[in-house]
């Protein structure tokens, strides 16, 4: 079953909050009745693997600023069939970045979300069900802008909720805080 990685890692995540304990349920049911849900042509949604990068000191993170959502975000994407979702992360991560170098700190899932993405052209509202990898990265090497975003920039793990603040970016930055402590 190409869905055992992804079940395991949700049922062997702690979620950290109500609406991580809500996500990870809606999201192994999703996993569980859904074959193709590493696919981005299963609707209602999909699977997306993200990566919160951070810096040796844990004193920033990775941002990118999305090209088609205009808004700053953690580099990731769409598994596109790929059922191991921390490659998903890894690969998005590299690609987004251009960092020769982002590390996995644990294989271990960092955070959960499920959200809304908005109609375009040939694609309708849908949901990305996120899973989320820490990884690390060498803030010091040259970032590679992708075409998928505007720009990359290390933020201060104080002033990313001035850039967003959803509440799942707020939470990351809560747990990488916690990481330092």
């Amino acid at each position: 079953m190409r869905r055992r990685i992804i079940v395991e890692l949700l049922t062997n995540y702690a979620p950290t909050d109500g609406d991580e304990i809500g996500m990870r349920s809606r999201m192994l049911e999703f996993v569980l009745n859904n074959a193709h849900c590493f696919d981005r042509s299963c609707e209602p949604g999909h699977i997306t693997g993200s990566a919160w990068v951070v810096n040796p000191a844990r004193s920033h993170v990775l941002l990118t600023h999305h090209r088609k959502l205009n808004r700053w975000f953690q580099p990731g994407g769409h598994s596109d069939g790929d059922h191991d979702t921390r490659h998903v992360a890894w690969r998005e991560a590299s690609e987004e970045t251009g960092l020769p170098d982002v590390r996995m700190v644990t294989n271990s899932v960092f955070d959960l979300d499920i959200h809304s993405i908005p109609a375009r052209k040939h694609e309708p509202e849908h949901l990305h069900y996120d899973v989320r990898f820490l990884f690390e990265a060498d803030d010091t090497v040259p970032l590679v802008v992708s075409e998928e975003s505007n720009a990359l920039a290390w933020v201060s793990i104080e002033e990313v909720q001035a850039l967003n603040n959803e509440r799942s970016m707020l939470r990351m930055v809560e747990k990488t805080r916690q990481l330092k402590a």
